[in-house]
């Protein structure tokens, strides 16, 4: 969905055209993968943080057009609202000090980005979920002007009959919303790493990354309360998948946001093989292109989001690649704090990925999305099943399994022995003081009383100061 287009307006022989290409390109993706035509060698990372432009009273600013302007940055791009921004880091090969440089980079971005806000009088904040969003914020006057989201809306609406979106989520308490628009899609901001995997292993690390999901859900919660309900702990994984609903479920059994429908058992063809047979065309967009550049299964894969998306890129030279794009984490706390959870999902899904025999075979899919949901709701608390068929609680499995997993992947990755340390020491006491950022939020709610505008100060405070969430005072 980062292209931009043309038209708004479709018509039957667009829906038609589009889906042969969809066919052609998919059986072709099936002859390139058997023809060893990806890359089969390197391990690189990048990431894509979603963040929110605030006024002086800490509610949404709808000026990402002017802030996109002034900051000029090819790194800093658009997002649905407009006041949302999305940060993308410079991809990284694995190896040696790429996690440092990921942080140097993006601390680097967020500073300019800050001082940009601040020229027109804002600020930006990274956060799972706005504390004082309104729901009167998320409306189609706050829509970004592209046609492409305005595309997005219509044919969305357009699955869906006309029928209002219903957002009803059963957390502490419970909300019930119903909206004319997908606009709240934009009430959920992310911190979504990438990670490219050699294609003859990539089944094993998607499948490891599916299998990572809880945990890392539950170790970087960050968005406990929506329109000042306390609902899950990460609420951003409700909100997504029920406002992404096209109604795709009964005609196909299919959601467009989802944990998936299984582990891959033999070749990531699999994935695009499911999104040409379950998933109807959204924006039907005539690429002029050659097929083996795949851009129309390309662009209908961005309009299936799974929170694991296996994708397809090209390099600068054209040659193609697969990846993995892990998108259970929210934005925030600190950028110390995301860089930690980027590393311990890298170093971990590679472990899992690398051992003899295949973990996913000792946890069943359908544990492995329970466990997703079980995290999302409870975080540090949650009591998650593991590949020895026990229950164990998030934190002890973290602290005694996950982490030094952790630290053997990235040491196999050949990641610098002082940015392992640091960034997993910082899970490691995040995990043993149980304070992360849903934690934190809770906590100072329970302390101050249900002051969301004081909340927010607080956290963007704390943010400012560049500290791990571990380490924020209530």
């Amino acid at each position: 969905m980062g292209h931009e287009i043309s038209t708004i307006e479709f018509s039957a022989e667009d829906y038609a055209v589009f889906q042969a290409h969809l066919r052609q390109e998919t059986a072709l993706l099936g002859k390139m993968l058997n023809a060893g035509n990806f890359d089969d060698q390197a391990h690189v990372t990048g990431f894509e943080l979603e963040a929110w432009l605030l006024d002086h009273n800490h509610f949404p600013a709808p000026i990402n057009t002017t802030f996109l302007e002034r900051i000029n940055n090819p790194l800093v791009v658009p997002e649905l609202s407009r006041f949302n921004i999305e940060l993308n880091g410079t991809p990284q090969t694995l190896q040696r000090c790429a996690l440092s440089r990921l942080e140097t980079e993006l601390s680097n971005t967020w500073r300019r980005c800050l001082h940009v806000a601040h020229e027109l009088e804002a600020t930006l904040i990274m956060i799972g979920t706005l504390p004082t969003l309104r729901n009167a914020d998320l409306c189609l006057a706050n829509i970004s002007p592209f046609k492409r989201y305005v595309a997005l809306n219509e044919q969305v609406l357009k699955a869906r009959d006309g029928r209002p979106i219903k957002l009803d989520i059963h957390g502490r308490e419970r909300l019930i919303v119903l909206h004319d628009d997908v606009m709240l899609e934009a009430a959920t901001t992310s911190f979504q790493v990438h990670l490219q995997a050699p294609a003859k292993q990539f089944s094993r690390y998607f499948n490891a990354s599916l299998l990572m999901s809880a945990p890392l859900v539950a170790i970087a919660a960050n968005s406990p309360f929506l329109f000042e309900k306390s609902l899950w702990d990460e609420t951003r994984i409700p909100v997504f998948e029920q406002v992404a609903n096209t109604g795709d479920a009964a005609q196909s059994g299919a959601q467009r946001v989802s944990f998936g429908s299984g582990y891959i058992s033999t070749s990531p063809e699999e994935c695009f093989h499911e999104n040409l047979a379950s998933y109807p065309v959204l924006l039907p967009i005539n690429f002029q292109s050659e097929a083996n550049a795949l851009q129309h299964l390309r662009f209908h894969n961005g309009t299936i989001w799974r929170w694991n998306r296996p994708l397809i890129g090209f390099d600068a030279s054209g040659a193609a690649h697969l990846r993995v794009e892990h998108r259970v984490m929210p934005a925030g706390p600190s950028i110390i704090d995301m860089i930690a959870n980027a590393a311990l999902y890298l170093g971990a899904t590679c472990f899992l990925a690398n051992l003899t025999a295949p973990p996913e075979a000792d946890l069943s899919f359908e544990a492995a999305r329970d466990n997703f949901y079980l995290a999302a709701q409870h975080e540090l608390d949650a009591q998650l099943q593991w590949l020895d068929g026990k229950q164990y609680n998030v934190r002890d499995l973290l602290l005694d399994e996950l982490l030094p997993m952790a630290a053997e992947g990235l040491k196999m990755l050949g990641i610098a022995q002082k940015d392992s340390h640091r960034y997993l020491g910082v899970l490691r006491s995040r995990a043993r003081t149980g304070q992360n950022g849903a934690a934190w939020q809770r906590t100072y709610i329970d302390a101050h009383g249900r002051d969301f505008f004081r909340l927010t100060a607080a956290y963007l405070e704390h943010q400012y100061s560049g500290m791990p969430v571990h380490e924020w005072a209530i």
